[in-house]
């Protein structure tokens, strides 16, 4: 009994200290971020608390740059970005968990190896494929939104955990759909999707959080300060306010916020969503 509880003890000191380790840098950026003019940002030992608690470096930063803009156009690209991915990777994993075709492990196994290619690596066929294609913001903004989107609209990860989620459906009731007259598609919109919702969530909450937070190919692709995404605006507010962390820190916490509203009003179908995964196909 006393080995179990001691056992239990060491897990929960490792969970709580690994917690609060990653935590830390989300709470050192909201106190800075807290910090009045007249508090030393660099002070030893760090303070966490503010002595000087003000709201000032959110209104101001709010003010001196185009917030609403970047906040738009990030999440246009986000929201497009998510529901492409919902739909092209259930397009695609369906087939792949239901049907029976010639080559089917081969062209799933080759979908799941694109996974060990890093973005980076084909970066730059990608770059030159959006220029050919005039998918850039000097053509104009929907082009630019287009060129932003099309890299990411369809996932490995996403294809692969559709197609765990359609692989625990029963078959029998695709068989009951088939009786009572549904032809394939409205068996796939009407039954089949409506019982894989939690996975659907777990996809949308991964694809925001990536699209929204990415920065690499925005600053690459984006030439207009109007198009600016809020992570590319964001960089710009260190040479913007070079001195001011307090600026940099706040506009930060800002950009976070969209992130943790969609995760809590997808949390509900989170958990069992992000088993399905585990599935073995």
């Amino acid at each position: 009994m006393l080995k179990k509880i001691f056992s239990k003890t060491i897990i929960h000191i490792i969970l709580i200290t690994t917690s609060l380790l990653s935590i830390f840098p989300f709470i050192w950026l909201t106190s800075t971020s807290l910090k009045g003019i007249n508090e030393d940002i660099f002070a030893y030992p760090p303070v966490i608390i503010p002595q000087d608690f003000t709201w000032i470096n959110y209104i101001d930063v709010w003010h001196r740059v185009n917030f609403i803009g970047y906040f738009t156009n990030s999440m246009i690209v986000a929201g497009l970005t998510v529901l492409l991915n919902l739909i092209l990777s259930s397009l695609a994993g369906y087939p792949l968990a239901r049907m029976n075709f010639k080559g089917k492990k081969v062209v799933f196994f080759s979908i799941l190896a694109t996974i060990m290619i890093p973005f980076q690596a084909i970066m730059l066929p990608v770059y030159i494929i959006t220029l050919k294609l005039h998918l850039i913001d000097s053509v104009n903004a929907v082009m630019g939104y287009i060129g932003l989107v099309m890299p990411f609209a369809v996932s490995a990860f996403g294809i692969f955990l559709m197609r765990q989620a359609f692989i625990k459906i029963p078959k029998e009731i695709e068989e009951a759909a088939i009786v009572d007259g549904c032809n394939v598609f409205q068996m796939f919109v009407k039954v089949i999707l409506p019982m894989v919702k939690p996975t659907l969530a777990v996809l949308a909450v991964f694809t925001f959080i990536g699209s929204w937070g990415e920065f690499l190919w925005p600053s690459i692709m984006l030439t207009k300060d109007s198009m600016y995404t809020l992570p590319v605006g964001i960089n710009n507010l260190q040479g913007m306010f070079s001195a001011n962390w307090r600026f940099i820190a706040a506009g930060s916490i800002i950009a976070t916020i969209p992130i943790i509203i969609f995760f809590l009003m997808m949390q509900k179908y989170f958990i069992s969503g992000e088993n399905d995964g585990a599935v073995k196909g």
